[in-house]
């Protein structure tokens, strides 16, 4: 469009940090590589030498603990040393932040109205022929030159193929570009912070201030974007109280409320500023950029420089002063988080769109987010699970109805892509769909066998495709079956398909066809299915995990919903990182179900037996570590495939020299398994229900359910009136229940009830 000789990227310049300039020094003073290796590991991560080396000893102290301390007292001790060693770190204290490299910026784009040579000095690109500038990033803007920022994002990739899905699956050409910008269900979906796989609003504090502040114009999504970041993050509340006429928007000057309307009185964005600034105080535009520019970039020198004439410009035009300075001091404070309204504006139209997607084509939508994060196998499991909220099926993989990637069936069902899968390359796959496109279905797996080239469809391909359920649609197929033994000669039945498909595509390709065209082979039969027990829940779920990286028919975890949803008040991939989880306090609680695998039990130095597991559910896995004491009193749980519930505290360790030294750990105080939680710790049922919904028959359908479940626990009603806001609490004198999971999903069933159960530990 503007011609190679007016565009340019933009280099970067990459200097030398501490561990790269040892190892140069090393190598131009002839170290060996083990030398050089063994000086790079005493250098503290993330510290540079000129810091260590300048520091004293009490400075050195205060600013390092624990290793990293000893390792900067080496290194001191090294460097005053008259050997290669010291010699390698004097020199690489001098190389210490020199450029070493350089690359290309990862998004910015220059242009020019001339010739970009007539401006800058230019180079060529590594690997292109697109001219790059010589002057790094900000030489370029200072320089006055146009620099554009072009970011690729993955959710234009998805974007797009949720839309061809649609096209395919209901005919409809969806131009992304005009949907409305009003769509009730797309603002609902917002309001009920149902963000997960939205782009830039799927966080949990995201999803939390969403549902507080249930935006209904783009607008609010705007300002959200712009908000949800450090600094800005304070005024949400505000925000979100302003426009539910909590608390009274108030506006400095009268002036100000054409401009701050929008965002209830608060300013939210840098163009805000460069408009009031004009209105206010008489900015020309250019004045207004280079203030908007001095606030994002914190640029003090030049904030102290335009306040006299901001303030002088506004009394002017018969503005208070004293008003006028306390603006000035607002936007000073903006200036550390000021955010670009064009760019929010991007990134929730962006957002809009994938939530529009969500909002009217689930299935096909959450089919493009799987598909776009197929190489990360804890991405999709965080997805699937998203998928069984939203109550959409999804299936596994299938020969004859999967795609490479993941797609839409006509029942509305997600399908499982066959690249998802490990073990099944791109090539085989290819071949797969093509011959099926081209051939229609497989009939069977002998079909299969006779058409697939079994070197591209090779032995691996077909194990993993067995293991992960790809043949399940077969008639009287199921995945104990295809590796039964029964002749002793260690051949199982998917390796006689095997053989069978090579021996009929060899006689076929032998052209042994007599004089008069008669066929002169001898039919090969199929091989026998053998009669064998399917395999067990849990075996078919594990070989099918080894596969595909994550459970796909169920979870082990499924039967136990209730028992976790009553006792679990954590997820797993909480305690992934143990400083977010204490939130700043010194320990924490925490209750967590999952499936134990990888047990490993051996013992220590000294001779005492210690162990550890990891602990997985639906969406993380953490591994336990357990010794002396502890590891005694849980020995016995130490088996893989137990489902359990494990109590306990993250803290500080209590073995550590000092408190600073000390990490975060997560210590056991008790185990118990699902099966027998409800049994030993329910106290009492809870029944919730409207003083509408209060009906004889009602009353009468709940009887029959708890009478089904005699035991020992309390029932307690809870009736509510929805408008007075009262709830009446009644004990029942006549009826206990047994609380199991069970009974729950009875209960579940009953529109007019909400059941609860309350526990020795609740």
């Amino acid at each position: 469009k503007y011609g190679s000789s007016q565009v340019a990227q933009i280099i970067t310049y990459g200097s030398m940090a501490a561990k790269s300039a040892i190892k140069d020094a090393a190598r131009a003073l002839d170290l060996t590589f083990d030398e050089a290796d063994r000086l790079t590991k005493q250098v503290p991560d993330n510290q540079s030498l000129a810091k260590i080396l300048g520091l004293d000893d009490k400075s050195l102290r205060e600013q390092f603990r624990g290793e990293d301390y000893e390792k900067a007292q080496v290194l001191r001790t090294m460097m005053a040393q008259k050997d290669p060693s010291g010699e390698t770190l004097t020199k690489a204290k001098v190389l210490e932040g020199s450029l070493r490299n350089t690359g290309i910026h990862a998004c910015g784009v220059i242009i020019t109205p001339t010739d970009i040579r007539e401006l800058i000095p230019v180079a060529t690109a590594k690997d292109s022929d697109m001219w790059c500038t010589q002057y790094d990033n900000a030489v370029v803007e200072s320089a006055g030159l146009l620099k554009m920022d072009f970011l690729g994002l993955k959710t234009l990739t998805l974007i797009k193929d949720a839309v061809a899905l649609v096209k395919k699956r209901h005919g409809v050409e969806l131009d992304m570009e005009a949907i409305p910008i009003d769509d009730a269900p797309t603002y609902e979906l917002f309001q009920r912070g149902e963000t997960v796989g939205i782009f830039q609003y799927e966080s949990p504090g995201m999803q939390k201030h969403l549902k507080d502040l249930k935006p209904t114009v783009f607008g609010d999504l705007i300002a959200m974007n712009a908000l949800y970041r450090p600094g800005p993050l304070e005024y949400i509340p505000s925000f979100i109280r302003r426009k539910h006429g909590i608390e009274p928007i108030a506006y400095d000057l009268a002036d100000m409320e054409e401009n701050l309307q929008e965002t209830y009185g608060i300013t939210v964005y840098q163009e805000q500023v460069m408009l009031l600034s004009q209105k206010l105080a008489g900015f020309t535009k250019g004045e207004a950029d280079v203030l908007r520019k001095a606030m994002g970039k914190k640029l003090r020198d030049v904030l102290d420089k335009m306040k006299p004439k901001f303030v002088a410009g506004g009394a002017e035009r018969g503005h208070d002063a004293t008003i006028l300075e306390k603006i000035w001091k607002d936007w000073e404070a903006f200036a550390s988080y000021a955010f670009n309204k064009s760019h929010s504006t991007c990134y929730a139209w962006i957002a809009y769109q994938t939530a529009y997607l969500k909002a009217h084509y689930p299935a096909e939508y959450m089919a493009a987010v799987l598909s776009n994060n197929m190489n990360d196998i804890k991405q999709v499991s965080f997805f699937m699970e998203e998928c069984k909220r939203m109550k959409l099926d999804v299936l596994g993989p299938d020969v004859n109805e999967s795609d490479s990637t993941f797609t839409v069936n006509e029942k509305g069902a997600v399908r499982f892509g066959l690249l998802g899968m490990r073990g099944v390359g791109g090539s085989a796959v290819e071949f797969l769909l093509k011959e099926r496109e081209e051939k229609g279905p497989y009939q069977s797996i002998f079909d299969m066998a006779r058409r697939v080239d079994l070197r591209v469809v090779n032995k691996g391909t077909w194990e993993a495709l067995a293991f992960g359920g790809g043949f399940d649609s077969f008639p009287g197929m199921h995945r104990a079956l295809l590796f039964a033994e029964e002749n002793g000669d260690g051949k199982n039945f998917l390796e006689k398909v095997r053989r069978y498909g090579q021996g009929f595509q060899d006689q076929e390709n032998s052209a042994q066809v007599s004089l008069f065209g008669e066929d002169s082979g001898v039919d090969i039969p199929e091989p026998e299915l053998p009669e064998v027990p399917e395999w067990n829940t849990m075996e078919l779920l594990k070989r099918e995990k080894d596969v595909n990286g994550i459970y796909l028919s169920a979870h082990p975890l499924d039967s136990y919903r209730y028992e976790i949803k009553t006792f679990a008040k954590n997820r797993v991939s909480e305690l992934e990182n143990l400083d977010a989880f204490v939130q700043g306090a010194g320990s924490r609680d925490f209750a967590v179900a999952g499936l134990i695998s990888n047990v490993n039990l051996r013992t220590t130095r000294t001779g005492k037996e210690m162990g550890s597991f990891t602990l997985e559910d639906h969406e993380g896995s953490r591994e336990f570590v357990l010794f002396g004491q502890s590891f005694l009193d849980f020995r016995s749980f130490f088996v893989n495939d137990l489902m359990v519930l494990v109590r306990g505290r993250v803290q500080k360790q209590s073995w550590a020299r000092d408190d600073a030294e000390a990490r975060l750990y997560a210590d056991i105080s008790k185990v118990c398994l699902l099966s027998e939680l409800f049994e030993r710790e329910a106290r009492t049922l809870s029944l919730f229900a409207a003083v509408d919904d209060v009906k004889p028959e009602r009353w009468s359908e709940l009887a029959g359910i708890l009478k089904k479940y005699p035991g020992k626990n309390r029932v307690i009603f809870h009736v509510m009136d929805p408008v007075t806001r009262t709830q009446i609490r009644m004990p029942s004198r006549n009826w206990s229940a047994g609380v199991d999971r069970h009974l729950l999903e009875e209960l579940d069933g009953l529109s007019h009830f909400h059941a609860a159960v309350k526990t020795e530990t609740a």
